[in-house]
């Protein structure tokens, strides 16, 4: 009879483990839609800016490309609490509704100003699904599992966008002749927005919401589905108990900014979301095969080699969130950032000394991955860990949401803006005002980021909140 038992509880416990592993796979498809509606506009961008589609100037392409960044800013902004209020699997739902929809408003646009509406809306689920899914990843793992479950989404991000850019090569290599192939391109995400919709209505709803509503039962029923059958009711209590504290504390308002350690700690949050945009990341995910164009590689020749960039993000990624665990988060950062300057300082002297020779598209490509490899090996994943680890609880809504608004907001200028510098001052000028941004970066980084690693909330809080010189303030 034990034998029977011992057996039976390795079968539920293995049953457990599957079915909580296809809950993170189907909801980062989330983040799989991320990923590749902002990288896929890295290809489509060429077609659909020639004459006889959206003729679409410089600035014009700036709009179509950044439309979806202003969009996500606010969905980032507004999506979240309503998470709050209708629960995470009702809201991923909607997103997934709102991607479909979207993205055949984005193929079938028939103008520009079609097309910037359809983004903008795209965006409101990118941004929402920025926020939504790791929440709802991080309410369904246990703590043992969180942090490498919930990482899986930033994996999953740039996952979407090297599809992204295979698929623009694919499509673009075979079917270049084809002026509207950028169409295709755009429909192809409603693929996955489909297996998001259809496998969230099969999916439970988060735990940690559902006791927060006080619908304790349906909470429990869920965590005996995602956890061994021991740890079901323990951790329904424990879950109880932390929503009870959290109630109990008041949540910072505009008025706390003028005490002076919570205004540190928000302006460091604003800080490292901006740095991590203003490196210019975005320049090579959104417009990488345009700048292989213009250093000299043929359209299609352009959306091949970019596939490499897609490549190092996953392989750098993976790197990165297995660094996480070993290394500090200031030397990473510092690291990072060392790296990915001297990539774009190096991107501005040859485009200078080879302009106009065989080898500057192939030295410029080498240069975007050594970019991307330190960029996503390091600043990608520790922008938002490093958020989560700064902002004590009751700071936790105003600091992540000024920083991830101030995030979107960078990244929307940097969309905006990179076309016009291109054509106004050249690569080598751009990628020098871009390098520029990363030593303010460093500099920045280096006085005022505290080393997290292993650090609790509390411990950071305390840290912010010391008045002695040892702690390096950001305002006076």
């Amino acid at each position: 009879m034990y034998n029977l038992k011992a057996y039976s509880s390795k079968r539920e416990n293995h049953s457990s483990r599957k079915y909580l592993m296809l809950v993170v796979t189907i909801a980062t498809f989330g983040g799989l839609l991320f990923g590749y509606d902002t990288g896929v506009i890295n290809g489509a961008l060429p077609y659909m800016s020639q004459p006889g589609q959206l003729d679409l100037s410089p600035l014009g392409e700036g709009f179509v490309a950044s439309s979806l960044l202003l969009g996500a800013a606010f969905g980032a902004l507004f999506i979240g609490r309503l998470s709050d209020f209708q629960g995470r699997r009702k809201t991923i739902l909607q997103l997934a509704v709102i991607f479909i929809i979207a993205t055949i408003g984005c193929s079938l646009a028939p103008n520009f100003l079609t097309m910037i509406i359809s983004r903008f809306i795209l965006g409101i689920a990118v941004g929402g699904a920025s926020v939504t899914v790791p929440t709802f990843l991080a309410e369904m793992a246990p703590a043992e599992k969180r942090g490498r479950l919930v990482t899986q989404n930033e994996l999953m991000i740039v996952t979407g966008q090297f599809l992204a850019f295979l698929f623009n090569a694919f499509l673009g290599n075979i079917f270049g002749d084809t002026s509207h192939i950028w169409r295709y391109m755009l429909f192809i995400a409603a693929i996955p927005a489909v297996v998001l919709g259809i496998g969230m209505l099969f999916m439970p709803e988060s735990p940690r919401w559902l006791a927060a509503k006080g619908r304790d039962r349906d909470a429990l029923d869920v965590f005996k589905k995602v956890r061994e059958p021991k740890q079901a009711s323990a951790e329904l209590e424990e879950v109880k108990n932390t929503i009870l504290l959290e109630s109990k504390q008041t949540q910072a308002t505009l008025k706390d900014l003028n005490i002076k350690w919570i205004r540190n700690i928000v302006l460091l949050g604003i800080g490292i979301g901006a740095i991590s945009q203003l490196t210019g990341v975005n320049s090579i995910m959104y417009y990488g095969t345009q700048i292989l164009q213009n250093s000299g590689f043929a359209t299609e020749v352009a959306l091949i080699a970019n596939i490499a960039n897609g490549v190092i993000s996953v392989c750098a990624c993976i790197a990165g969130l297995y660094l996480l665990g070993k290394v500090g988060r200031r030397q990473m950062f510092i690291t990072g950032l060392a790296g990915t300057t001297t990539a774009l300082v190096l991107i501005g002297i040859f485009s200078m000394v080879f302009e106009g020779s065989a080898w500057l598209p192939y030295l410029v490509l080498s240069m975007t991955v050594m970019f991307l490899a330190f960029y996503q090996g390091s600043i990608g994943p520790l922008t938002w860990l490093t958020l989560a680890e700064i902002f004590p609880m009751r700071l936790r809504g105003l600091g992540m949401g000024a920083a991830v608004f101030c995030l979107w907001i960078m990244n929307f200028f940097v969309g905006l803006f990179f076309p016009v510098l291109m054509n106004g001052v050249g690569i080598s000028m751009t990628f020098f005002i871009f390098a520029g941004f990363g030593i303010l970066g460093l500099v920045f980084i280096f006085n005022y980021l505290p080393e997290t690693k292993g650090l609790s909330l509390e411990e950071v809080e305390q840290y912010f909140r010391n008045e002695t010189d040892t702690i390096r303030k950001i305002s006076g």
